[in-house]
């Protein structure tokens, strides 16, 4: 089991995926796993926050919900509630594009629709897909939500 400090890399992996298998979306249970690191923030309105960013962003299929549950994380580090504040701004893009990069190298893309084999383009209808055993068997997002939480975590350690 990675630990680096008191962050348990493989532990808030794990904890991403119980979420994900728990009924919330790829961003919610990578915004779910970090929640601790961030007391200041409620997770009930962390939660709602990332609610729309599941299925690729309400199911366009565009960017990876786990990939914006990660970026979402990074803006509770890094980002500015203060209009103007260029340098907390540039800190802020840097980690994510850094943490992007990580991300499509261990996957090869940050594209839901890529992620899933999806190729047809078509909007999908807004329901999600009922959680069966089926769906579990079918979908990679536990794997792709366990690969953004080690990469935040491994980040997190690193900084530390």
């Amino acid at each position: 089991m990675a630990k680096i400090g008191n962050i348990d890399i493989e532990a808030r992996a794990r904890a991403g995926r119980e979420n994900f298998l728990k009924g919330y979306n790829c961003a919610q249970s990578v915004i779910a796993a970090f929640a601790d690191v961030y007391p200041a923030a409620d997770i009930d309105t962390l939660l709602r926050l990332a609610a729309s960013f599941g299925g690729g962003m309400g199911r366009l299929r565009m960017t990876c919900g786990a990939v914006s549950g990660m970026f979402m994380l990074a803006g509770l580090e890094n980002g500015s509630a203060t209009p103007g504040n260029l340098d907390a701004r540039t800190r802020n893009y840097a980690l994510v594009q850094e943490l992007g990069a990580k991300f499509t190298e261990e996957n090869d893309s940050m594209i839901c629709a890529t992620l899933l084999g999806l190729r047809t383009g078509a909007i999908e209808p807004p329901r999600p897909s009922e959680r069966t055993a089926e769906y579990y068997r079918q979908r990679p997002c536990p794997r792709l939500i366990e690969s953004a939480c080690r990469i935040y975590a491994q980040h997190l350690a690193e900084k530390k």
